[in-house]
C-alpha cells in the first residue's frame, strides 16, 4: 500500500486527509514512533477494555517527509485487514477508533473530508 494525502477505511464513510501543518513532535507526543526509515508508525488496540488483548488494532504510518500517510485496521496479530464497521458486529471498536481519530483531528495531524 502505497503512501497517499487521503484515505478512507474500509467499510468507513468517512475520508481522512493528512493535515498540511503536521509536526514531527506532534506525532511524537501522540504515540507515534520513528523508524529508521525515517517513518513515523502508530498502532493501537481498538479493544476499549484492555490493550493487551486486542481484537482489532488501528495502524497509521507518516512517510518521513510527511505528505503521505497510511491507515488501517487489522487483526489482533497484525497480519489481516478487516473491516471493523461491517453489520455494526464491534460498537465498542469503533468508538474507540473514533476516539482516536478525533484526537489526531484536534492535534492537526489529520483533517476530515
Amino acid at each position: 500500500m502505497a503512501y497517499t494525502k487521503t484515505v478512507q477505511l474500509d467499510g468507513d464513510t468517512t475520508s481522512y486527509t493528512l493535515s498540511a501543518t503536521v509536526k514531527k513532535y506532534t506525532l511524537l507526543d501522540l504515540g507515534f514512533v520513528k523508524g529508521r526509515s525515517g517513518a513515523f508508525s502508530f498502532e493501537r488496540s481498538l479493544d476499549p477494555t484492555s490493550p493487551y488483548q486486542a481484537a482489532f488494532k488501528l495502524k497509521v504510518t507518516v512517510n518521513a517527509d510527511l505528505t503521505g500517510f497510511k491507515m488501517t485496521t487489522v487483526t489482533g496479530n497484525g497480519v489481516q485487514r478487516v473491516n471493523i464497521f461491517k453489520n455494526d458486529a464491534h460498537p465498542e471498536a469503533v468508538e474507540q477508533l473514533r476516539y482516536i481519530l478525533a484526537n489526531f483531528i484536534e492535534r492537526d495531524v489529520l483533517t476530515e473530508g
